[in-house]
């Protein structure tokens, strides 16, 4: 079955874990625990999209599963339907509060637990549908400040563990306030959208990343690329904005939009994420900016030495 979606059946019992493994084989993957500690090592190795768990079984209850499983950073947010003969009020108040999103009691009939595993997995769509809104930039469509920060650490810490380099580098849309005053927002909004786009079009690798970082200014994370490597990307990019003649084909403005960049390269030495590398990369950019816009320049200053400049003009 080659379904979007994962469920885990916890159960004890083999005949119970037989019966929803039949009831929903044809609609999702499914993965099998007969006890608690089964339960969480696949919850962790397979971060499946709703878990089915009975509250009976030895040594460690669904209770106890479920407080597990809410106490880890990388399963409390998996959704848990209790399947189970405790059918009380007590019993079933008691399973909602420790973090249950259902409760279904035995024995069960096997429409409702059909239609209340699509439901919960639909909300579970849903859910991942508006984060991964909320990690886009909603005028370029790329990813925005946030799903970058979310990013540069998780690479921080992968070139960490592997030694190898990072490289960052700052784009800012040269004269952009000049064109936006004489053309109009609408023409602006276009220019951000053809240079996001183009942008994105320059990488190379599933882990290089491309946001707009805020008005119109982008970074591209580069993981794993060393300075040859990433200055050379930046230059290509460069003259792929300036060549396409962004802005003039439709604002009829005599002269098209160019970009500037700054960019840097470290190999991480230290656990927490480098802020520095982000400053170090803009005193860079504002350097090419003060030696006449439209170039790349790459580490103009110590590691760190610089404060967050923000004194040109775009």
């Amino acid at each position: 079955m080659n379904s979007p979606f994962t469920v885990l059946i916890v159960d004890d019992e083999k005949h119970n874990r037989n019966l929803l493994t039949e009831l929903l084989k044809d609609d999702y993957e499914l993965i099998v625990a007969k006890n608690g500690g089964q339960a969480l090592l696949r919850a962790h190795e397979h971060q499946p999209d709703l878990i089915l768990l009975d509250v009976l079984m030895p040594d460690m209850d669904g209770y106890a599963v479920i407080r597990a499983l809410k106490h880890d950073d990388g399963t409390r947010d998996i959704p848990v339907i209790f399947v189970t003969a405790l059918d009380s009020v007590g019993d079933e108040e008691k399973g909602l509060d420790l973090g249950a999103v259902d409760y279904i009691s035995k024995p069960f009939h096997p429409p409702i637990v059909r239609v209340r595993v699509r439901n919960h997995l639909q909300s579970v769509q849903q859910r991942r549908l508006l984060e991964q809104l909320a990690l886009l930039d909603s005028l370029t469509g790329i990813p925005n400040r946030r799903r970058f920060n979310q990013v540069f650490e998780q690479e921080w810490r992968r070139c960490l563990r592997t030694g190898a380099a990072m490289s960052l580098i700052v784009v800012d849309v040269d004269n952009f306030k000049a064109f936006n005053d004489s053309f109009g927002h609408a023409a602006g909004d276009e220019v951000l959208r053809r240079i996001a786009s183009s942008l994105q079009k320059s990488l190379r690798r599933p882990a290089d990343l491309v946001c707009r970082y805020g008005g119109e200014e982008f970074v591209i994370l580069l993981p794993g690329i060393d300075k040859e490597g990433a200055q050379a990307l930046a230059e290509a990019a460069r003259f792929e904005i300036e060549a396409q003649h962004v802005g003039s084909e439709t604002s009829g403005a005599p002269t098209a939009v160019t970009v500037s960049m700054g960019g840097v390269t470290r190999v991480p030495h230290q656990t927490t994420p480098d802020l520095t590398l982000f400053s170090d990369a803009d005193a860079s950019l504002y350097r090419a900016k003060h030696l006449g816009r439209n170039r790349v320049v790459w580490d103009s200053a110590a590691p760190g030495a610089s404060p967050f400049p923000r004194q040109f003009a775009s």
